[in-house]
Parts: C-alpha cells; sequence; structure tokens
C-alpha cells in the first residue's frame, strides 16, 4: 500500500519552545519534521542543555538552512559553519550557536522526537 502524507509547518502539531528560540514539529509516519527559530544569542549547551541533561547534543539533525547563520563544534573540536540555502548532516556529539544579528531558520527532518525535551 502507498502512502501519501503532508502537514503544515505552520499548524504544528506541536512547539517546544527554549530560551532564545522554538520548534515546530510534525510527524508524518515514523518521522518528525520541524522548522526551528534560533534568535541571536542561542547555544545549545545554554539554551538546550538544561534540558536534554547531556554535555553535547545527541541528536542527528539532516536539514536546510532557510535563513541567518550557525557554527557547530563537534566534541572533537571539529567546526563548521552553515547559512541560507546550506544542507545539512550535524552528527550527534556537538554544541552550536547562532552566528551574528539574525534569527536562524532550519527545516529539520531527522533527530527531532525527544530534542529540547527532558
Amino acid at each position: 500500500m502507498s502512502t501519501l502524507a503532508a502537514k503544515s509547518l505552520e499548524s504544528p502539531e506541536e512547539t517546544r519552545r527554549f530560551p532564545h528560540g522554538h520548534i515546530d514539529l510534525v510527524t508524518l509516519g515514523g518521522t518528525t519534521a520541524g522548522r526551528a527559530e534560533f534568535e541571536p544569542g542561542w547555544r545549545w549547551s545554554t539554551d538546550v542543555k538544561p534540558i536534554a541533561g547531556t554535555e553535547s547534543c545527541q541528536s542527528l539533525h539532516t536539514g536546510y538552512v532557510l535563513s541567518g547563520r550557525m557554527r557547530v563544534r563537534m566534541d572533537d573540536g571539529t567546526e563548521a559553519e552553515a547559512g541560507p540555502g546550506d544542507a545539512v548532516l550535524i552528527e550527534p556529539g556537538h554544541d552550536a550557536w547562532i552566528v551574528g544579528d539574525e534569527k536562524c531558520v532550519m527545516l529539520d527532518f531527522t533527530g527531532l522526537t525527544n530534542y529540547a525535551r527532558q
């Protein structure tokens, strides 16, 4: 049997809020997809770590940056930056923060089931 599903992130099933941002979520089949908005000043280790309870983000992110810039540092010290038009793969074990004074808006298609949830 074939499946076709569509849900709008304009009417999310769930919104998770955290300091300096939020993520709107929909679930399609077994996949949770979301649109995250990170305000200037957001940093995972400051704003989401207290919720997650882990030393670094343990979610796998596969996404696309719509606006703004985000810098990521992996637990091994590797760093990279992503901006508008960039598709990203960020493996578990990282910190991230917003670069500059523009909000970063990102679509994420993996790793959101438990993101920013205790």
